[in-house]
């Protein structure tokens, strides 16, 4: 990104208040959030439209952000599978919590939902006008006024790109790139997805076990689990090239005896790393949802969270006074505004890998005696339930 002198721009470029790079879910929220008020937005994304039917993965939604997405009018009740009560345990070790929404009042603690089906539902809701589709991006410039945009359509001539002017550029997909202000932590996991069918059926329970070799969580979706099996690189390279038989054996291996699995899915893996975007705020820029942090998938927090932040940024976005969505004041707030949320769910999802990474007696001792308190302490459980259900900030 290069910074043009103050005040040059391209006479050419079309103008937008807020200009958001990303049409996934948490982009078209925030394009949702920002509907009917005084800022024009338009949606850039690179690839073709409805991509995202051709996605597989699952999406763990917590309770907050079914409510969330109700305001946006982009809830699609069918589409999602409940999670009623999480079951918490470690391999190797004793103690075990149990988190029940009928405790909190509400019908489910969360919901699990395939990605494309959020994506769709949320979709339909965007007015196409509003979205740029199979572009680009070349280059931002930002300036004390504004920053422009450089686009590259596809099969369009590579000598004529387009040039928007945007107020605020809102960068709201993809993980955060490697640059100085970006933190890496490569967690030296990766990732083993996959759907399996339990027997009995799931009952609307979700599992988060603990092992040596990293979380191992079961969500469920319609009839069959999601499964999120985390492992080192080289045993995940071994997961995915044994068959449906030899998989479930290890599988149950990890798992334990609580449940049987009978069939699979197709499988595939990738790298967990925790990446962390220093500063959220630049000149005429502001980063959310994974471009902004990209954290290991136990607890499924990190949609949840970047969902939060489309949602923090328009309310700050709507109440701005000045006009000007990137006013720099008004890009502090915001920033302000997500530390703790932010901060206490990366600290939560990394110290949950970190502490229960170590297979040592002692360590195993202490985090069966944390499992039990959360069991037998109700206030310390709705501590941590009440974060899983509504962030950092035990939203609403």
């Amino acid at each position: 990104m290069s910074e043009p002198a103050n005040g040059a721009e391209s006479t050419n470029a079309s103008s937008v208040d807020v200009a958001i790079v990303g049409a996934g879910p948490v982009g078209m929220s925030l394009a949702l959030a920002l509907a009917g008020g005084p800022q024009s937005v338009l949606l850039l994304d690179s690839r073709p439209h409805a991509a995202w039917a051709r996605d597989p993965r699952a999406l763990a939604l917590a309770h907050g952000s079914r409510q969330l997405l109700e305001r946006l009018g982009a809830w699609k009740a069918s589409a999602a599978t409940a999670i009623e009560s999480i079951h918490v345990s470690q391999r190797g070790g004793f103690g075990r919590t149990l988190i029940d929404a009928r405790e909190y009042g509400i019908a489910a603690l969360g919901y699990v939902m395939r990605y494309r089906d959020l994506a769709a539902t949320l979709d339909a809701r965007i007015d196409a006008t509003q979205c740029l589709h199979d572009c680009t991006l070349l280059d931002i410039t930002t300036g004390n006024d504004t920053a422009e945009i450089t686009l590259a359509a596809q099969n369009s001539d590579p000598a004529a790109p387009r040039r928007i002017r945007a107020r605020l550029v809102v960068h709201a997909e993809g993980t955060p790139v490697s640059d100085p202000d970006v933190r890496v932590y490569d967690y030296r996991q990766h990732a083993v997805v996959a759907e399996v069918r339990p027997v009995p059926g799931h009952q609307q329970r979700a599992w988060e076990r603990f092992t040596p070799d990293g979380p191992l969580a079961l969500l469920p979706l319609g009839q069959d689990y999601s499964l999120v099996f985390t492992v080192p690189p080289e045993k995940a390279a071994n997961l995915l090239a044994l068959d449906e038989a030899d998989f479930l054996a290890a599988l149950r291996a990890q798992f334990g005896s609580r449940l049987a699995f009978v069939a699979s899915g197709p499988r595939t893996s990738f790298p967990l790393a925790l990446r962390v975007r220093e500063q959220l705020a630049g000149r005429r820029q502001v980063w959310i949802g994974n471009a902004a942090q990209s954290l290991h998938p136990v607890s499924g927090q990190g949609f949840n969270l970047g969902l939060r932040d489309a949602w923090e940024l328009a309310a700050v976005l709507l109440a701005n006074a000045s006009g000007d969505a990137g006013n720099a004041a008004v890009l502090a707030a915001y920033a302000r505004s997500r530390r703790l949320d932010r901060q206490g769910s990366i600290a939560f999802t990394d110290g949950l890998v970190r502490v229960f990474g170590i297979d040592l007696a002692p360590l195993r001792i202490a985090r069966g005696a944390g499992l039990l308190a959360l069991d037998v302490l109700p206030p310390l459980r709705h501590f941590v339930a009440k974060r899983m259900i509504w962030g950092a900030r035990a939203w609403p």
